[in-house]
């Protein structure tokens, strides 16, 4: 993990996280220039470095300040934009009453510099509005929290996301941030930067088995299909649940929805890095998808009583972690259908075993 490498000031947010493979390196770049943002870059070397032109980055025409060496050993690559946060409430009518938007490219944020920890292998983008004029985050905050992974495994607190070596954690956290509304409700909406010919699906999969996140039942992951072969190149994928707690435990649950997958018709903030790195092509060479996530059930209470909102979403290259039926759940499931059937065979034994024995007892009539 790198902060700002190659640059001394901590006035901006730029963290390069590389994994070495075998015969490959995957690259990681999160950034707060601009509106939040990673870029997910796979190579099929080992020895690929990240190059930045930090006086052309921070310049009003970023295009072309980020780059992988070697070029030629690019495989893939897109990125994934946290554009704005929406807050709105249902009135009375069932309308939707919207607040004046969130825009996180006009954030001021924190320099990550002393959230870095290199042995947890997590950071964390704590930002505020630069205007703030309802006072609303006067005594709150939003962040991103980023983790990345050596191994396979499955993360302890809730939801409890099953990840492997090839992707990475984002968390996104509300914190004491006043609501402007009664029953307000928070949406995330999330770009995707994909080259022509790469294209996004939103999948939905259901399991009985909630042993890890009690009471949820479904997974969505947002993956990038190539049209030549159908293979998946990269995802996001989350629980469909948010959490009201630092802590969170079951009753801290906070719904969350995904609404409508859709091509964009807007463009991304001019400083962010996806221009830095795709350059001007961005919209034509390449395509901008977005989502909108809520969180917030028909009364949205959680977030009222306790002003704290947390979801995460694991991210990476190729297929997203499927999660299978656990020991325990096959256990409950073995016992639950096989007693019946082992009492069944018991008492049909029975049964056919005294037949046998009464008519033993009786001479046959000549």
């Amino acid at each position: 993990m790198q902060y700002n490498p190659g640059w001394n000031n901590s006035s901006v947010n730029l963290l390069h996280v590389r994994a070495v493979g075998p015969s490959d390196t995957l690259h990681y770049i999160w950034s707060s220039i601009g509106a939040p943002t990673v870029l997910l870059v796979a190579t099929e070397s080992r020895s690929s470095t990240l190059g930045i032109n930090w006086t052309q980055l921070l310049s009003p025409t970023p295009a072309g300040a980020i780059w992988i060496d070697p070029p030629s050993s690019v495989v893939y690559s897109t990125a994934v934009v946290f554009t704005k946060v929406f807050e709105y409430s249902e009135a009375k009518t069932l309308e939707e009453l919207f607040y004046p938007t969130y825009d996180l490219s006009d954030f001021s944020w924190d320099s990550i510099n002393h959230t870095l920890n290199h042995t947890a292998l997590t950071a964390e983008f704590t930002g505020i509005p630069a205007t703030d004029p309802s006072g609303s985050f006067s005594n709150g905050s939003l962040a991103f929290r980023v983790t990345a992974y050596e191994a396979s495994g499955r993360d302890g607190p809730l939801p409890s996301l099953l990840h492997t070596g090839n992707s990475s954690k984002v968390e996104f956290v509300l914190a004491g941030v006043a609501l402007r509304g009664n029953s307000s409700k928070f949406v995330l909406e999330v770009a995707t930067v994909e080259e022509i010919g790469v294209v996004q699906k939103l999948r939905s999969a259901r399991s009985i088995d909630d042993e890890y996140t009690p009471t949820i039942f479904e997974m969505l992951s947002l993956v990038a299909e190539s049209q030549n072969d159908s293979s998946t190149l990269s995802f996001l994928q989350w629980k469909a649940t948010a959490y009201g707690s630092q802590t969170p435990r079951r009753e801290d649950s906070i719904q969350c929805r995904s609404h409508g997958l859709q091509a964009a018709n807007w463009t991304l903030p001019v400083s962010s890095i996806v221009h830095a790195y795709f350059g001007e092509g961005v919209g034509s060479t390449y395509t901008i998808s977005a989502i909108n996530i809520s969180f917030g059930g028909e009364d949205g209470k959680v977030y009222q009583e306790k002003h704290y909102l947390s979801w995460s979403a694991l991210l990476g290259f190729g297929q997203p972690p499927k999660d299978t039926f656990s020991p325990l759940v096959i256990s409950i499931t073995a016992v639950a259908l096989g007693t019946p059937m082992v009492m069944l065979l018991v008492g049909s034994s029975v049964v056919l075993f005294a037949q046998r024995k009464r008519y033993s007892e009786y001479e046959p009539i000549n």
